[in-house]
């Protein structure tokens, strides 16, 4: 939350003034329930792109295992018809 406000470069009376305003549109038995449903959003982003994370390290190991030798060479002499 910290570096999100330090991102934004917003001091401590441009955050009160913002949430003064956020009060005023929404009032005060709304602010929790869009608390809350923010709280979910972030949530289910933060789960959503650690899954791709992992995914990603894991198809990663998967390169890295090292490839199954050539099937060595048929001729035709070894082969029976």
């Amino acid at each position: 939350m910290m570096n999100t406000i330090l991102f934004l470069n917003l001091g401590g009376g441009e955050i009160i003034i913002v949430l003064l305003v956020i009060l005023l549109f929404f009032g005060s038995k709304k602010i929790p329930e869009l608390a809350r449903g923010l709280g979910r959003g972030m949530r289910e982003f933060k789960d959503a792109t650690s899954g791709v994370q992992r995914e990603i390290e894991e198809s990663m190991k998967e390169v890295k295992k090292p490839a199954k030798p050539a099937p060595k060479k048929v001729d035709d002499k070894s082969v029976s018809q």
